[in-house]
């Protein structure tokens, strides 16, 4: 009796504990490829499981009926209901894990050390981010790489209509010199002037796994220019996976793009290799006269040991692209708003006045070193090539030339087709320059074509330590070094039918003659350029040197966290004028970064924080040498901006919504600020406007959310009110550009004059709604843009030099709708997804930015369509 009962009990223990089994796959949405050790748990019990190298899993239940939930590091949970019968097995089938836009710094493979991410800190930052996917979905293609950012509050992209790569990117109101843009940690603004030039990374979009913007103080360590905010690139690296795709693309004005990627995943012994090949090209982009042609090139070879992980990558993006410029309202009003003043057609076939082309290949090399459990060492070592220019007119301008064809009124000046706006080349070529003595360019006599170069070497690395004291107490300590040497010079591109162009200098005889001339293209500018002997107009070189240290402490507790930061610099400037036979001496600039904050977490979903910060930054150096000897000093000299910002938020988050608070505070003392323009007062064309000790006073609020009403429905919207205005009186002096002498000065009250360029009130609304779950869905995003305000500094100058008051031009709001769609369909194991983009879907009529030479028109309506195998 007592067996019987034992074996009762055996099988009722048995019944009760093994009902049935269930088995699935777990893939990625974007690639279609398997997640090994992705975690399976029952919900409300302690059995789970993880998945194989192949994704698959096996999991027993002790229940009839049930859910699991499904994770993964990176990717957002998902929960699956399951009902299995007695002893036997449920197959879930193959189940997609869509990537976590939220878990940046989980995408982050190497270098967590040195790419400062908002979560790598306790206390936060306002702060936005853009994963992969939409990357992908929204910035591939003729669009700008910027674009992807214009859906967070604060960030205004603008001048998309200029050409392939020209657009400029706000960010509270603020321009890219004066927000700092970090690839993989490393800093990429211009060393020179601070400048973003997008079309040199064109290529991001295709190895971009995220973008960051941390608005205001941010959370990098290193001493940046980040008066605005600092925008983090993380790139892949090596992925983990074996798989690739092949895209085809295509989209208005002809535009057409082909890519094709591998990734080899890791080996046994921890090797893997990613590489990425990609042609696009153009007739247009939008506006007439902006055709573009270019490549992107990426390769990565990683390996990851128990307590290392290196990773090697080079990536370039050579291109060239003709473009447009701002322009005065008549001219849209006389030729339609595609209308370019920057091109014509000689001998049947269209050339630009205007053509930048640029190949700057980057290397980087990340090694990450887990020392033990509370000590870390990240360091990145990184060099960059630049090679290339943009072209222009050389000898007596375009614009300048008198026009045999031209109407008694002309709608401009210069050799313009009063017709078709356009330049009339056959006449400069054919009647104009063939009256030039002895066939060569000399002074403002006759019209050559000639590119501007701007040839750099740049190399450096930033190394950053982290140690945990195990009492909520941790602390990190770094260097950032820097060297940057750039040849500027420049030579000829198209002789219009001239022999050559006369072009002296102290190391020349009279009356020298240059006569070659060079291609401007990407890859033949890498080592087929002007040498010493072949350049004409000026030709100098200049080197900068940054040395920097960083550290952090910081304090977190359960509710209660908090931390202190500093960052001290050294930059030296020097140049040497080959053109004239001088050279500067080395000018040091120290400067300092000081920021501290603190959060108190009052639940889980409630937090609330405070931080502030003092910049103290050197120059730029195209400001601390003279216009007219450059290789002088500046008189006065250019002093060093200060920058004090405050910032304050309020954060809730819970699986289903996330909402952001942040109200800000920035004050930008001495600043310097250059413009060119007419002086109509002392009869000058060229005239130079000298500012020093501007200031500006920037305030506002913002207002984000990210809410999931249901498994397949997403939604997310912002609000950004600004207050940006110019602040105090400002000292002006004007140099004649002819002689750099100086021939009036005054001052200039900007008491609320207000800040142009971007617009001081935004707001979004975006929606993604799953039809299909895995298979069709589509997207929308509305953006609404107004207290718009132009920027026109000459006007200011001249202005205030006639005694009258400036007044920014207040231009008119506008809103904008794009749409998007995506459809997913297996080919056996495999995947192909089809995208399709219509971006300002009604084809609304905007200006969208007044500067100092006139007005941008927007794009009208534009699209793109892809088909990509993924494998």
């Amino acid at each position: 009796m007592r067996k019987l009962l034992s074996l009762l009990l055996f099988f009722a223990t048995t019944l009760a504990f093994s009902q049935g089994k269930i088995t699935g796959t777990i893939t990625d949405t974007e690639m279609n490829s398997p997640l090994p050790g992705a975690n399976i748990i029952v919900v409300g019990a302690s059995s789970g499981t993880t998945t194989d190298f192949d994704g698959n899993f096996t999991l027993n239940v002790d229940k009839a009926s049930g859910k699991v939930v499904i994770s993964y590091v990176g990717f957002q949970k998902k929960t699956i209901s399951f009902n299995v019968a007695n002893g036997q097995t449920q197959n879930l089938g193959t189940i997609a894990l869509e990537a976590d836009q939220n878990a940046l710094e989980e995408i982050v493979v190497v270098g967590k050390g040195v790419i400062d991410l908002e979560r790598d800190r306790a206390t936060p930052v306002a702060v936005s981010t853009v994963g992969k996917i939409e990357i992908q979905n929204k910035a591939v293609g003729n669009v700008e790489f910027p674009e992807v950012l214009k859906n967070t509050p604060s960030v205004y992209v603008s001048n998309q209509a200029g050409g392939f790569g020209d657009s400029q990117m706000f960010l509270r109101g603020f321009d890219q010199t004066n927000t700092a843009f970090l690839l993989n940690g490393q800093p990429i603004n211009g060393m020179e002037d601070g400048k973003m030039y997008w079309s040199n990374w064109s290529g991001i979009t295709d190895i971009a796994n995220a973008v960051q913007v941390q608005r205001g103080l941010g959370s990098s360590k290193l001493a940046i220019s980040s008066v605005g905010g600092t925008i983090n690139l993380v790139t892949k690296t090596t992925d983990l996976t074996e798989g690739g795709f092949v895209r085809f693309m295509t989209g208005n004005d002809s535009y057409k793009k082909g890519t094709i990627s591998y990734n080899s995943g890791i080996s046994d012994k921890g090797w893997g290799f990613s590489v990425l090949i990609d042609y696009w090209s153009a007739h247009r982009k939008y506006a007439r006269g902006t055709a573009g042609e270019g490549q992107n090139y990426f390769f990565s070879v990683g390996k990851k040991t128990e307590n290392h992980n290196f990773n090697f990558l080079i990536t370039g993006a050579p291109q060239w692209h003709d473009q447009n410029y701002s322009k005065s309202m008549n001219l849209y009003e006389r030729y339609g708003k595609k209308y370019n003043n920057n091109y014509g057609f000689k001998d049947g076939d269209p050339l630009s006045l205007r053509r930048n082309y640029y190949h700057k290949p980057v290397a980087n090399f990340n090694w990450d070193w887990e020392i033990n459990d509370q000590a870390n060492l990240s360091t990145v070592l990184y060099a960059s090539m630049g090679r290339g220019g943009g072209t222009g007119d050389l000898g007596n301008g375009v614009r300048y030339i008198n026009y045999a064809n031209a109407p008694a009124n002309p709608t401009q000046r210069g050799a313009y087709d009063d017709e078709t706006g356009l330049i009339d080349w056959d006449y400069i070529q054919n009647e104009y320059n063939p009256t030039v003595a002895n066939g060569l360019s000399d002074g403002y006599n006759g019209t050559v074509l000639r590119a501007s170069v701007n040839n750099h070497l740049w190399y450096g690395g930033v190394t950053n330590f982290s140690y945990d004291l195990n009492n909520g107490l941790s602390f990190n300590v770094g260097g950032d070094v820097r060297f940057y040497k750039g040849d500027h010079f420049r030579q000829l591109v198209d002789l219009l039918g001239l022999d050559g162009r006369v072009s002296e200098n102290v190391n020349r005889p009279d009356n020298y003659v240059v006569s070659k001339t060079f291609d401007a293209k990407p890859w033949a500018a890498l080592f087929d350029y002007a040498k010493e002997g072949e350049r004409v107009a000026y030709d100098n070189s200049e080197w900068i040197n940054y040395q920097g240290g960083f550290g952090q402490v910081e304090y977190e507790g359960d509710r209660f966290s908090a931390f202190v930061q500093g960052a001290f610099s050294n930059q030296s400037y020097e140049r040497e004028d080959r053109w004239d036979g001088l050279k500067s001496d080395k000018e040091n600039r120290t400067g300092y970064n000081l920021k501290g904050g603190a959060a108190f977490k009052f639940d889980d979903n409630n937090t609330i924080f405070a931080n502030a910060g003092r910049y103290n930054r050197q120059p730029y150096l195209d400001n601390i040498f003279d216009g007219g000897d450059i290789t002088k000093l500046a008189d006065p000299e250019i002093e060093n901006e200060d920058i004090t910002g405050f910032e304050g938020g309020y954060r809730y988050s819970s699986d289903d919504i996330k909402v952001s608070l942040n109200l800000y505070y920035t004050k930008w003392d001495n600043r310097f600020k250059y413009v060119t323009g007419e002086y109509g007062k002392l009869n000058l064309d060229e005239a130079g406007f000298r500012m020093t000790d501007v200031a500006q006073l920037h305030k506002g609020i913002e207002l984000d959310f990210q809410a999931k009403p249901a498994e397949d429905w997403k939604l997310r919207g912002y609000t950004s009110i600004g207050d940006w205005k110019y602040d105090g009186v400002t000292p002006i002096e004007v140099r004649n550009n002819d002689d750099f002498t100086i021939v009036d000065k005054a001052e200039v009250d900007l008491s609320d004059v207000k800040v142009g360029m971007a617009p001081q009130f935004s707001m979004g609304f975006g929606t993604t709604y799953d039809v299909i779950p895995s298979k069709l869905s589509v997207d929308l995003d509305w953006n609404y843009y107004g207290r718009l305000y132009g920027e026109d500094f000459e006007d200011a100058m001249v202005k205030s030099l006639n005694n009258e008051t400036y007044k920014a031009e207040k231009l008119n709001s506008y809103m904008l709708f794009d749409v998007g769609a995506s459809y997913n369909m297996n080919v056996g194991k495999n995947k192909i997804v089809f995208r399709g983009n219509v971006y300002n879907l009604f084809d609304n009529e905007y200006i969208n930015q007044r500067d100092d030479y006139g007005y941008y028109y927007g794009n009208g309506l534009t699209w793109n369509f892809s088909a990509k195998y993924l494998f």
